[in-house]
């Protein structure tokens, strides 16, 4: 990470507002950000996306730029808890997934998969 210090000033009011790095506006390219600072340590900014902002700052800020968090993790994690025969059992009780076309089982599979990830349906996991 870049050490150097860059001048930052945010305003904002309700849901409008400006960021500028250095004196030049990046509101536009901003949608969010984090300002913090621990004692004795120059303020960090991190900037993201988020709908609205509502902090003051002016002065010396580290910036960073936000990155979106890797789903691998989480979804290699969901995915060791599933027990495969249950994945087929369901699957293939399932009659509303099944429909004599090339792949059904995996199609099923795979729309059962989506639909308990997003909590809609809990699968019995392996203990």
């Amino acid at each position: 990470m870049d050490d150097q210090l860059r001048t930052v000033r945010i305003t904002a009011e309700h849901a409008t507002g400006t960021v500028a790095l250095d004196g030049r506006d990046i509101s536009k390219k901003v949608t969010g950000y984090e300002l913090r600072q621990h004692a004795g340590r120059p303020a960090e900014l991190l900037l993201f996306l988020s709908p609205l902002v509502k902090d003051e700052f002016d002065g010396l800020a580290r910036v960073v730029v936000g990155v979106a968090p890797d789903p691998g993790p989480a979804a290699a994690a969901f995915l060791s808890a599933i027990d495969a025969s249950e994945l087929e059992r369901h699957a293939l009780a399932r009659h509303d997934l099944m429909d004599g076309a090339p792949h059904e089982l995996t199609r099923a599979m795979l729309r059962l998969l989506q639909e308990w990830a997003s909590g809609r349906w809990k699968p019995e996991v392996s203990a």
